[in-house]
């Protein structure tokens, strides 16, 4: 933590240097997105700090990054053990834990959270960090679903307000969501967009509309495809069959729900439902939600639309 401090403190020296790119990132939430976002700015020289609750969380997510920087480590370095382990070495030396929020957002350029998809959660955390953090600090939040300008609105500064939608798992996909509301400045996007640059993802821009671009095309899709059987005139397993032969998708609808989770699903679309109820592509499914009622949320509790044998 020292460390971080240090090098912080040092670059904001001047008022020159705070126009400088991103350097020092405070995650919020250290669950499997958090973890994800933390080791691609650790890997590509951002001093970060992550936020949670406990230790033991803090604990697990260092833990889970050393884990995933080994793999990638093992396949980058396949010829270089000895660079392998300093690329380790010096991506975890980059990474700082906090229970803290408030000090850990003392000297960041950017805070990006990864908390729970609750507004009322999200408005609470950003109403305390606005306090906390400097002037310069541009916060982000990596929400799939809600509107940035509904959770920015609590803040002093939303000019300095946008979104980084990430995919998970995050060290492994290319996309980059960034996301300005009518209040971004330029200059905050212009510097969402090469943060996610320097993080070698690739960007895309996009207005503050309801799942952004991927989700809003996506989650409809999906919710279609359950009508669909929901109507009786296709079975679950042709649906999925005849999007991945006749569309070309890795995964049919159905596979693809199960994998993200159907509860996920059905938060989306009863959150897009209840603010826009007279869109069509929102309406709930009565299929989907008695299967969320029983406890089958897919992959995760081994049964959703299709049974998962248990590891």
């Amino acid at each position: 933590m020292a460390h971080f401090v240090k090098t912080c403190v040092r670059r904001f020296s001047t008022s020159a240097m705070r126009e400088q790119a991103i350097k020092c990132v405070t995650v919020i939430g250290g669950g499997q997105m958090g973890a994800g976002i933390a080791q691609v700015a650790a890997t590509t020289g951002h001093q970060v700090v992550i936020v949670d609750q406990s230790e033991d969380i803090l604990a697990k997510s260092k833990a889970s990054i050393h884990k995933s920087l080994q793999r990638v480590a093992k396949k980058k370095f396949a010829e270089d053990a000895k660079a392998g382990e300093a690329f380790i070495s010096e991506a975890i030396d980059r990474v700082s834990i906090q229970t803290d929020a408030s000090n850990a957002v003392g000297n960041a350029d950017l805070v990006v959270e990864a908390i729970v998809e609750n507004i009322d959660v999200k408005r609470q955390l950003f109403t305390v960090l606005d306090k906390a953090a400097p002037q310069h600090t541009i916060f982000a939040s990596n929400t799939s679903s809600l509107p940035i300008k509904d959770i920015a609105e609590c803040t002093q500064r939303m000019d300095r307000f946008g979104g980084l939608h990430f995919f998970n798992p995050v060290p492994v996909m290319k996309l980059l969501e960034v996301i300005r509301i009518p209040q971004t400045s330029d200059e905050t996007f212009d510097k969402l967009l090469a943060f996610g640059k320097a993080l070698q993802k690739t960007t895309v821009n996009c207005k503050d509309t309801p799942g952004f671009i991927v989700n809003r095309l996506l989650v409809p899709y999906m919710a279609e495809a359950v009508r669909l059987v929901e109507r009786g005139d296709a079975t679950t397993r042709d649906v999925d069959t005849a999007m991945k032969l006749g569309a070309g998708y890795p995964m049919g609808p159905f596979e693809l729900s199960d994998y993200v989770g159907l509860d996920t699903m059905k938060f989306i679309l009863d959150g897009w439902a209840e603010k826009y109820p007279d869109n069509p592509l929102f309406e709930p499914s009565a299929m989907l939600n008695k299967l969320v009622a029983e406890g089958k949320l897919g992959i995760k509790t081994g049964e959703g639309f299709y049974p998962y044998k248990k590891k």
